[in-house]
């Protein structure tokens, strides 16, 4: 009795994807293509597509399991019968890589290729959104030959050498093996007369004008899908996408950093020194920010809701203020007579507390 598990090289508790998965390799190691004019090969690869055809039938491997035997299986066994033989269950698993067994498989529908399309927007646009209308190359069907490539009123010719099924048969040891016909590539038909408008391509490029309508709140690298406006699929395949890559320009006050909006504001010593209230920009316009009296440079304020939007939501960032203390690089014999009377009135405030801190820091290293 032959051991099916053995010649797949599995065990007997080994489950359905592994014995799939074996059967796969050792076919592919032992296929005639592979092997011409091996009988070695040939038998071993009609042993195991045995040994798979009993094991990846439910009903057969249980009673493989507790027999040793199973129906169709043995002296009457045949791997190349019909439904539920060989061809169906080496084409379901291997597909086109050795070409099809039935003959009647045609080109198949694929989808066509997705397109890219790079926008670059403002600030304000990132933050409140926008509607952009893009111009999108395309190729399309040729509207002088409907798509066919050839001249109007001369249609493609059935090709010769695979008489229109796309495919050519030949013998390959014990196998009838179908593969892509070389002559018309599949397509079943060959085209004599070349359409002048599309050089017989059948498509034409084409330029679309897209309308691309932008959230509130995306950010640089935000990808916006459009199905279905992509490039055309062929043999009937579904078009495909079109991905809108944004890229947000710099803002020459704000700068961002997720949602939050940040930006330098210059006040000057009286204001910081005396207290103030400013008025600062916003995304939304302008708004008025209190400085307490003493603020030192730098200083951060945050205006609560000022910031950039959360996409699909009325979430809000903040606004962050960053406080510049400017020194005026020109003042007035006036502005000077003030300056020179405030530090003595002032005195060595400042200097005296830097070198009461110096004296911390170096207590300990003595």
């Amino acid at each position: 009795m032959k051991d099916y598990y053995d010649i797949l090289g599995v065990s007997r508790d080994a489950s359905d994807a592994d014995i799939k998965k074996a059967f796969r390799q050792l076919a592919l190691k032992y296929h005639p293509d592979r092997n011409p004019d091996n009988k070695g090969s040939e038998e071993k690869f009609k042993e195991i597509n045995e040994a798979y055809s009993c094991l990846s039938d439910s009903e057969k491997k249980s009673n493989y399991d507790r027999f040793g035997t199973a129906e169709g299986v043995g002296a009457g066994y045949s791997p190349f019968g019909g439904a539920g033989g060989f061809g169906d269950i080496f084409e379901d698993i291997f597909g086109d890589f050795f070409g099809t067994f039935t003959g009647r498989r045609g080109p198949r529908p694929a989808k066509g290729d997705d397109l890219r399309y790079d926008i670059n927007i403002t600030l304000m646009e990132a933050a409140f959104g926008a509607e952009k209308i893009i111009e999108v190359p395309r190729w399309e069907n040729c509207s002088e030959c409907k798509g066919t490539g050839a001249e109007p009123g001369k249609g493609p010719v059935t090709c010769s050498n695979c008489k229109g099924t796309g495919q050519v048969r030949f013998q390959q040891g014990f196998f009838s093996v179908a593969k892509t016909c070389g002559k018309c590539h599949g397509a079943g038909r060959i085209i004599t007369d070349p359409c002048k408008a599309c050089k017989g391509h059948g498509k034409i490029k084409q330029y679309r004008n897209i309308s691309v309508k932008v959230p509130a709140g995306v950010d640089a690298d935000s990808r916006l899908r459009i199905s279905g406006e992509g490039e055309l699929g062929i043999y009937g395949g579904p078009p495909g996408d079109l991905y809108i890559i944004l890229d947000v320009e710099e803002h020459p006050f704000f700068q961002r950093e997720g949602m939050n909006l940040y930006c330098k504001v210059p006040v000057s010593f009286p204001q910081a020194a005396l207290g103030s209230e400013i008025e600062i920009p916003t995304i939304d316009g302008s708004t008025k920010l209190k400085i307490p009296a003493g603020t030192p440079s730098g200083k951060t304020f945050n205006i609560k809701g000022k910031g950039m939007p959360k996409v699909g939501s009325h979430q809000r960032g903040d606004q962050v203020v960053i406080v510049n203390i400017e020194v005026p690089k020109h003042i007035t014999p006036r502005q000077k007579e003030l300056l020179e009377e405030f530090s003595k009135i002032n005195g060595d405030e400042v200097s005296k507390g830097f070198r009461e801190k110096l004296k911390d820091i170096f207590a300990g290293t003595k």
